[in-house]
């Protein structure tokens, strides 16, 4: 038995197909029909179901799958320990995070992982919380910083490390600039300035106009919050913004805390909680909980 044989196996059956799997291994499907059938040979019994259109695992496959996985996991785990013990981490990480949050410290963090393991190619790629959660999930990515406005989906583990109350912010001279606090139906009448949706921010605001009983009335929408700040203060809406970000443009907006109810934007760091993770992206992984702060106590 051979640990390519059992990496051929995993990946038929995640994949449901030999075609799939060759193509995600790099490999020629007729070499891993082969030593696939090897492996069936080597312990006597099928694995896989061949006469159906998709390949499905026997009785006996399902009982094989997790040991196949667990011996797989356990030599990228011995390759891990050598790695960090001789200070030749290699391979590749891919990073997610929000293009509408700057306060994450992730260009930081990746600098000092990079000096650390200079052996490590690192990418990072900017998108909306929806579209990083779904390329976490299908192995795309290794690690992301996300917006979170509910649970993960299945299968990702987060760490806040961001956590504050959204506010509604005006340019000087608006009617609100006199109000300190307003209920969230208040805004219900007034055209407003926000991140587009599929991002967290967005969709904690949204969910929370649904249970307060209206639909928001979006007349901008940008993924830079910058912009936001600069359409508020030219007076062309009402922007809903985390509160740090409006307090630090208190010269163009004034802040209005949103109550009944109160509002929260959470940032998290968020990674695959099963599945395959290659060594470098577990060092990545490890860092980052590290360094990163986590407020999911203070909740």
């Amino acid at each position: 038995m051979e640990l390519r044989q059992l990496e051929y196996f995993v990946a038929v059956t995640e994949e449901a197909g030999f075609t799939r799997a060759a193509a995600r291994l790099h490999v020629a499907q007729p070499g891993v029909s082969a030593q696939i059938r090897q492996l069936e040979r080597e312990l006597g019994q099928p694995l896989l179901d061949r006469s159906g259109r998709t390949v499905r695992l026997t009785a006996v496959g399902e009982a094989v799958l997790p040991y196949a996985r667990a011996a797989l996991a356990a030599v990228d785990g011995a390759r891990l320990a050598v790695e960090e013990l001789t200070g030749l981490m290699r391979g590749r990480v891919a990073v997610g995070m929000v293009a509408s949050r700057s306060e994450s410290g992730l260009p930081g963090l990746l600098a000092d992982f990079q000096q650390a393991h200079p052996a490590v190619e690192i990418t990072l790629s900017e998108d909306r919380s929806d579209v990083l959660l779904v390329a976490l999930q299908a192995g795309r990515l290794d690690v992301a910083v996300v917006g979170l406005a509910t649970a993960p989906p299945p299968g990702i583990a987060t760490q806040v490390i961001v956590d504050e109350p959204l506010v509604a912010a005006v340019g000087h001279g608006d009617a609100l600039e006199a109000k300190t606090t307003i209920a969230l139906g208040g805004l219900r009448e007034r055209g407003l300035i926000s991140l587009p949706r599929g991002t967290g921010l967005r969709t904690a605001f949204d969910n929370a106009c649904a249970a307060a009983g209206f639909r928001p009335r979006i007349a901008f929408e940008a993924s830079d919050p910058h912009v936001l700040v600069e359409l508020a203060g030219r007076g062309l809406g009402v922007a809903v913004l985390p509160a740090s970000l409006a307090g630090a443009h208190r010269d163009q907006l004034h802040a209005v805390a949103l109550t009944r109810p109160a509002v929260r934007s959470s940032l998290a760091l968020a990674w695959r909680a099963e599945g395959p993770v290659s060594p470098a992206a577990r060092a990545l992984i490890r860092h980052a909980r590290a360094k990163l702060p986590d407020v999911s106590e203070g909740r």
